[in-house]
């Protein structure tokens, strides 16, 4: 099990590296998370969804995602709640008090998932969250030690030395946490290192030292890793980028969901994609607006408009602008949506930017599944995925983005500059991305091809600066 001192210093990253160096040595190898919080998922072989990281992982693993490999998901609705998904299907949704008063009832469910992937692979590599040194959190844990100490696997506590103090986050995690829980940690790991790791030789002999265990790395940083899709909302910080003629602006809602729909897009040389923070207007220069996915869409809709930008969204449609929705998106982009039930908070009706003559009743029953469609305007395959709630009706339906099968899929407005979808992860289609962007699309770019690629980079830089043998030395077999 793979722990880190804190959050963001590279777990997802190391356990998809070696998913994959594990995989070209003709091991059989899943990845495992016991609990995730993220509004970044993915749709899982056996109908549910896991965390987009897993999903990530489980590819780099050569494997199909399950549900198995993430059992417990939180997508946070706003700042003190999260929907739970449990074995890859919504549950309830929660305040963050009731979560972590009743997660330990959880715990049962967790460890039979994590027994069914043991069964099916030499080596499970699980994954922590957060950080393993918040011991107000420990007492119900299912995630870090609790998971740890149920499964009584091996910890290698990972750390993060680009942020600094990484010797002393190290020594100090192994000097809060409970006794009993430290006696798991077989080994640190220092990640994210830039320069000579020579310069590293005395920390990492007073490291090994005062813990009494070995230190592994450091692992310099992976430049290409920013290649690969994101699931932290971190990522967000620093996510614009291009310097190409054709230029998408985003704005950052939010409870942004799903953001890895942008990755291809992003990766267009031909491309300047701005992700707009909150104060800071859309930008006027923007050839296409994309509202994104929403974990909560009512209540993004109107932090939308209440920064203004639903009035830049209509001036931009009015000049001769294109915009499109994906999913939430899609909903704002009607004349209203319902949610009737209370589903993402107090029942109500919100109005939307009425730039699609169409209307939106929020359901509880969450539709999954992965879809093969073709694009209406341009005859190109795509796939994608629904996860969504919700029901949209209304007359611009008549004119489909796509067919899914014989069914229409999502809607344009009468003048074709307005489309809505509910498929995410369409822009990985390089024929269907390459016709929607037109001269901005680049030919040589083969988006799917190319996380494999880095996929492959990252377990060669793996097994270049770990010694993965001394790593699987401290592997023992499951006893769960």
């Amino acid at each position: 099990m793979f722990m880190g001192t804190g959050s963001d210093v590279g777990k997802s990253l190391i356990v998809a590296g070696l998913c994959r160096a594990l995989s070209n040595r003709g091991l059989s190898v899943a990845p495992f998370k016991p609990q995730n919080m993220s509004n970044n998922a993915a749709i899982t072989q056996d109908g549910g969804e896991i965390g987009r990281a897993q999903a990530l992982q489980a590819r780099a693993a050569r494997r199909a995602p399950v549900t198995a490999m993430n059992p417990v998901l939180l997508k946070p609705e706003g700042e003190t709640g999260s929907q739970v998904v449990v074995r890859g299907r919504r549950r309830a949704s929660l305040s963050a008090r009731q979560y972590w008063a009743d997660r330990a009832q959880l715990l049962p469910e967790v460890l039979d998932a994590f027994r069914d992937l043991s069964e099916s692979a030499d080596y499970v590599l699980v994954e922590g969250a957060g950080s393993a040194s918040e011991v107000n959190l420990r007492s119900g844990d299912i995630a870090n030690f609790g998971f740890a100490r149920a499964a009584d696997i091996p910890v290698v506590l990972i750390g993060d030395i680009h942020r600094g103090g990484v010797i002393a986050s190290i020594v100090g995690t192994l000097a809060v946490i409970d006794p009993e829980d430290a006696k798991l940690v077989r080994a640190s790991l220092i990640n994210r290192f830039f320069g000579d790791p020579a310069l590293f030789e005395t920390g990492k002999a007073f490291l090994e030292t005062r813990t009494g265990l070995p230190c592994l790395g450091p692992v310099p940083h992976f430049n290409r890793a920013a290649r690969l899709p994101a699931e932290d909302a971190l990522a967000l910080a620093n996510y614009s980028g291009g310097q190409g003629a054709f230029h998408i602006a985003v704005p950052r809602l939010p409870r942004i969901a799903n953001f890895d729909d942008l990755d291809p897009l992003r990766a267009e040389p031909g491309v300047t994609l701005t992700l707009v923070q909150p104060g800071e207007p859309i930008p006027r220069q923007a050839d296409l607006v994309l509202l994104p996915g929403s974990k909560a869409t009512r209540a993004d809709l109107a932090a939308l408009q209440a920064q203004g930008w639903d009035g830049d969204i209509r001036a931009h449609h009015r000049v001769g602008g294109l915009v499109l929705g994906i999913c939430g998106g899609y909903q704002m982009l009607g004349r209203t949506i319902a949610d009737p039930e209370g589903i993402e908070g107090a029942p109500g009706t919100s109005e939307g930017l009425g730039l699609l003559d169409l209307h939106t009743v929020l359901t509880p029953v969450k539709q999954l599944r992965s879809e093969a469609a073709i694009h209406v305007a341009s005859g190109k395959p795509l796939t994608g995925y629904h996860m969504h709630m919700g029901l949209t009706e209304g007359a611009d339906r008549a004119r489909p983005f796509a067919h899914v099968g014989a069914a229409p899929e999502g809607a344009v407005s009468a003048d074709g500059r307005v489309m809505g979808t509910y498929l995410h992860g369409l822009f990985s289609a390089d024929d269907f991305r390459r016709a929607f962007l037109g001269k901005a699309a680049s030919a040589d770019l083969a988006y799917e091809a190319e996380i494999e690629e880095v996929l492959d980079g990252l377990a060669e830089h793996l097994e270049k600066h770990l010694d993965i043998d001394e790593l699987l030395a401290l592997a023992i077999p499951s006893k769960v």
